[in-house]
């Protein structure tokens, strides 16, 4: 992918999972050097930094929801990062960009209902002019997450028929 998007903290700082993972591979001190010139991000939002010693060129940084019940927001806040995310990738160029599904870890969002937000989103950035030859890969690492991911991918696909 030419960007990466880390599911990351409004500070914008290391964390552990992926982000640290993310972190680590890049290059930890490069990194949080341009992140801490760049922080804080507001939830919902988010910005790039190069890649460093990754394979992608660039790192998106987006600040998904904490799940709190579903009534402070998260939904429009998930929605807003992943189509942030994309408006960033297209502003740079960018043709491919790899997903986490943001805020399904520790901070609590529904599986179910991340899938949802974040596929109805990219696939609405997707069918614009601006999006219509960018990429989005969805990269998980448990099978049983992937799997309702390509579920609700066929129903809402269904739905829009």
């Amino acid at each position: 992918a030419d960007a990466i998007v880390n599911a990351a903290n409004s500070d914008l700082l290391m964390g552990g999972g992926v982000c640290g993972a993310i972190f680590r591979a890049a290059g930890p001190a490069q990194l949080q050097e341009a992140c801490d010139a760049l922080a804080p991000c507001p939830t919902g939002s988010a910005v790039i930094t190069p890649g460093y010693r990754l394979k992608a060129g660039y790192i998106i940084h987006a600040v998904g929801p904490v799940w709190h019940g579903g009534d402070r927001c998260e939904k429009e806040l998930l929605y807003s990062c992943y189509k942030t995310s994309l408006e960033i990738a297209a502003e740079y160029g960018l043709k491919t960009v790899a997903f986490p599904l943001i805020s399904s870890g520790i901070y609590g969002y529904p599986v179910p209902d991340a899938w949802e937000t974040a596929i109805t989103a990219c696939r609405g950035f997707l069918m614009t002019d601006t999006g219509k030859d960018m990429s989005v890969v969805f990269a998980v690492l448990r099978e049983d997450i992937a799997r309702q991911g390509r579920e609700t991918i066929e129903r809402l696909c269904d739905q829009s028929e």
